[in-house]
């Protein structure tokens, strides 16, 4: 046998400027990363260090801020409670479980729906549009209608009431974390639906059809099939309920009354006191607990190796 035959043919070698031409159309990308999320970020790093009193602020190195959000953290009050920030992360992270759990059961069952229930490509795109609409007016007014609903003299207290299911309006449903939980719910299902949406869509119907074949019943199915397959939807989903719900102060503040702590909350009261360094290390803390989320969540699936 000719020992050149059976040699592997060489790779064709790359054309000339062909990488330098990937690196010029590359650089835009890479000039608005850098500008727009690395600068920032090395900037807030940067004044987290930094020293300031009532008039301005002392670019000295120090650690007094980052001191002062743990201050009184290594024991409980003489009241048995913990110190605020830890109380702050504990309220923060207790609304963003209630949100991510609830958007997580809305957005799948809305995906679902859409996906394997609706045949007609144009039903789908309508029905997708529809759920769209909430978006066409800012946040603050996607809140603000709740009001005339939850108030004590609102709508559902006034039809409680008539029900005679009550006979007082209820307080809490207005001013409180149900309130909040249900603002959030409102604002950012459609951030779980589309993921899971795009994921579902990409599943080959032939495997729900051999899983029926198999025996296997709805639920079965839906469970063994489905939700391992939309897998990747669900977390992509979640880091963009659970990014957004952690940083969040608008909505804890027009919701709660101006009465609920939440990490954000606290990072935008420092910033109106013109208290910048503490802002910026509260909001390294905060970002490093969201990148630790997000690092638990990548755990489950290798998003790069799915998409």
């Amino acid at each position: 046998m000719n020992s050149s035959a059976a040699s592997p043919m060489p790779s064709p070698a790359p054309a000339p400027g062909h990488s330098g031409r990937a690196w010029w159309q590359a650089a835009p990308f890479a000039v608005v990363f850098v500008l727009f999320f690395l600068v920032p970020l090395a900037l807030v790093l940067m004044v987290s260090f930094w020293d300031f009193n009532e008039y301005e602020l002392i670019p000295a190195f120090t650690l007094r801020n980052y001191a002062a959000i743990f201050e009184g953290c290594s024991h409980r009050t003489a009241n048995g409670d913990l110190c605020v920030t830890i109380s702050t992360y504990l309220s923060t992270l207790k609304f963003c479980l209630l949100v991510w759990a609830i958007t997580l059961a809305l957005g799948f069952a809305v995906a679902y729906f859409l996906a394997f229930h609706v045949r007609s490509p144009r039903m789908q795109t309508a029905l997708f549009v529809l759920c769209t609409v909430p978006f066409w007016t800012s946040n603050v007014i996607r809140m603000i209608s709740w009001m005339p609903l939850l108030g004590r003299n609102g709508l559902v207290n006034q039809g409680l009431q008539g029900l005679g299911l009550t006979g007082a309006p209820v307080d809490w449903l207005l001013y409180s974390d149900f309130s909040v939980v249900l603002a959030f719910v409102h604002l950012y299902t459609m951030f779980m639906i589309v993921p899971i949406f795009n994921s579902m869509m990409r599943i080959d119907r032939s495997l729900l059809e051999a899983a029926t074949d198999a025996g296997a019943s709805g639920w079965q199915a839906l469970w063994n099939v489905v939700v391992p397959l939309s897998r990747t939807g669900i977390i992509i989903g979640s880091i963009f309920v659970i990014t957004i719900v952690m940083g969040d102060f608008v909505t804890i503040g027009v919701m709660g009354g101006q009465q609920i702590a939440s990490v954000g909350k606290i990072i935008e009261v420092q910033t109106s006191y013109l208290q910048f360094p503490l802002a910026a290390a509260n909001a390294v803390i905060l970002l490093a607990v969201v990148l630790m989320i997000i690092w638990g969540l990548t755990r489950l699936v290798d998003i790069r190796k799915e998409l």
